[in-house]
């Protein structure tokens, strides 16, 4: 009977307590707080999308509330976009948002708008997030620098189809560079007077030359392709700066088209920068190319029938590329000064025959992957049935060739094609694990032939150069550097990359060493 009882009892708590409304939520008189008073966006470009960022609200009471509105200033006109709490709605406009005591919820805001809905004498583009209204009402102030810039890319037609062009027999969106474009003007020479952002594919045709000043930006959308044709050619004119406060401030510089400091080192932003085959005289003169698929892609000519090397490098810096830094294909290439760090496959891959010649260059890889290489050269194309074609020179002087895997150097040769290599005054990390490449004719570093005076790094410590701080793409060596004071001069008429004489004496890479002060 008592056990009984003691259900009858527990029955009817539980009816009256589910009779009870919880959750009775009271309008808010304000007092809410924030994460931040004022959102600062990072700089982004003329009608393309920011980054997504963060405002947490707290509502520190102890009573559950309901906040009769939480909106854009600019209400629905706004260039701005919230999502609150997890809800969509409008984007702009969201009423009687609960909050539950000592609780707090996020709202994820986004930006897209024109540089002409900013400001005209800052170029900033501000709103506000309201919360509640009347006396009550609260904000946080939104604020965002629109950059504008020179856009390239296809046309869109009235039937919705984008304007093509063909690569390898099958059409992509993209298009030829107009000399004559109604908004742009001449799109064959591109200035420093803002920046330029390119969409889809960008092709030079035959007999045009594009030309980059120095200090030019080039931004490149996701997946878009620079593409110099068959006959024609790229210049790019940077310069060395003599401000101080900013050094690269005549260089030429190639990156994706996210200006937020979080992307600022994100690999595989853009594609590439492509030289086809046939493509003629391109030069790249104090340039930084980084955070696409592949830096340059170069095809050159079957049969390396040009007398003149298809592209000349000099002081090119080519960082964090999510397949190769620089893939040659057949090519004919004369780099000095040339510095390649961090490639989810190789820094710098010159296969399938080729003409290759680097003095005074840096190539470091510390991709975090167990089959990351600095250099590779190779002879073949297709591994199921490699075609053969000879590597008729690869020569390496006064060059550093390092990385975080045991070797960083691979040679890869087929059948009895021809594969001419040397390397003359370069240090090379190779650690032969278990002496697989001991009796391999290919990597006998005592062969004056292939190996002259080159310093052979078997560990991480042994013939270290001591490079800056290779995470930030710093490859300064130090004054301790295995690489100080190794280089051959015959090879050095040319001051370093910063355009720092070369003293003797000399220093293998791309710069002189120094004592560093600072990170």
């Amino acid at each position: 009977m008592r056990n009984l009882l003691f259900l009858f009892f527990i029955i009817s708590a539980i009816s009256l307590t589910s009779c009870r409304n919880d959750f009775e939520f009271k309008p808010s008189s304000g007092g809410l707080e924030f994460s931040r008073d004022t959102v600062y966006f990072d700089t982004v470009f003329s009608n393309i999308g920011s980054s997504t960022y963060t405002l947490k609200v707290y509502n520190r009471s102890d009573e559950d509330i309901s906040i009769p509105s939480i909106r854009l200033g600019k209400g629905l006109d706004s260039k701005y976009r919230m999502t609150v709490d997890g809800m969509v709605g409008n984007n702009r406009i969201f009423e009687n948002v609960e909050m539950l005591a000592k609780d707090s919820m996020y709202i994820f805001i986004e930006v897209t708008a024109d540089v002409a809905a900013a400001n005209p004498t800052d170029f900033l583009y501000t709103d506000q997030i309201l919360f509640g209204q009347g006396t009550s009402e609260q904000k946080v102030e939104l604020i965002t620098l629109i950059q504008d810039a020179y856009f390239l890319y296809p046309q869109r037609f009235d039937d919705g189809l984008y304007e093509n062009i063909t690569i390898g027999g099958s059409p992509q969106r993209g298009f030829i560079l107009d000399e004559n474009d109604p908004i742009n003007g001449n799109e064959y020479i591109w200035n420093n007077s803002k920046p330029y952002v390119i969409y889809g594919y960008a092709a030079v045709p035959a007999n045009k030359t594009l030309v980059i000043e120095a200090g030019a930006r080039i931004h490149f959308h996701a997946e878009s392709v620079l593409i110099i044709g068959d006959q024609g050619s790229v210049k790019v004119n940077g310069e060395i700066s003599n401000n101080p406060d900013n050094p690269l401030e005549r260089h030429v510089i190639f990156q994706g088209d996210r200006l937020e400091p979080l992307y600022e080192d994100v690999p595989g932003q853009w594609g590439a920068i492509w030289l086809t085959q046939g493509s003629k005289n391109n030069e790249f003169t104090n340039c930084i190319i980084k955070n696409g698929v592949v830096g340059l892609l170069i095809d050159g000519n079957t049969g390396l029938t040009n007398p003149e090397a298809d592209v000349r490098l000099k002081n090119v810096q080519i960082y964090d590329h999510s397949n190769f830094g620089i893939l040659a294909r057949t090519a004919y290439i004369k780099g000095e000064n040339v510095v390649i760090n961090s490639a989810g496959q190789f820094a710098l891959a010159c296969t399938y025959g080729g003409k290759y010649n680097f003095n005074h260059s840096t190539f470091n890889n510390n991709w975090a992957s167990s089959r990351q290489l600095s250099v590779y050269l190779n002879n073949f194309f297709d591994e199921a049935e490699p075609e053969i074609l000879p590597i008729e020179e690869a020569t390496f002087t006064n060059c550093i060739i390092y990385g975080s895997n045991q070797i960083q150097m691979l040679v890869d040769k087929r059948g009895e094609g021809i594969l001419n290599y040397k390397f003359d005054h370069c240090l090379i990390k190779f650690n032969n694990v278990n002496n697989i490449y001991t009796n391999n004719l290919l990597y006998q570093f005592t062969d004056t032939t292939r190996y002259v005076n080159c310093i052979i790094a078997t560990n991480n410590s042994a013939a270290n150069p001591k490079f800056l701080n290779v995470i930030k793409n710093k490859l300064i060596i130090g004054d301790d550097s295995a690489a100080k004071g190794q280089a051959n001069a015959s090879f050095s008429t040319l001051p370093d990359i910063l355009d720092q004489p070369r003293n003797p004496p000399l220093d293998m890479g791309a710069y002189n060493h120094t004592i560093f002060v600072e990170d």
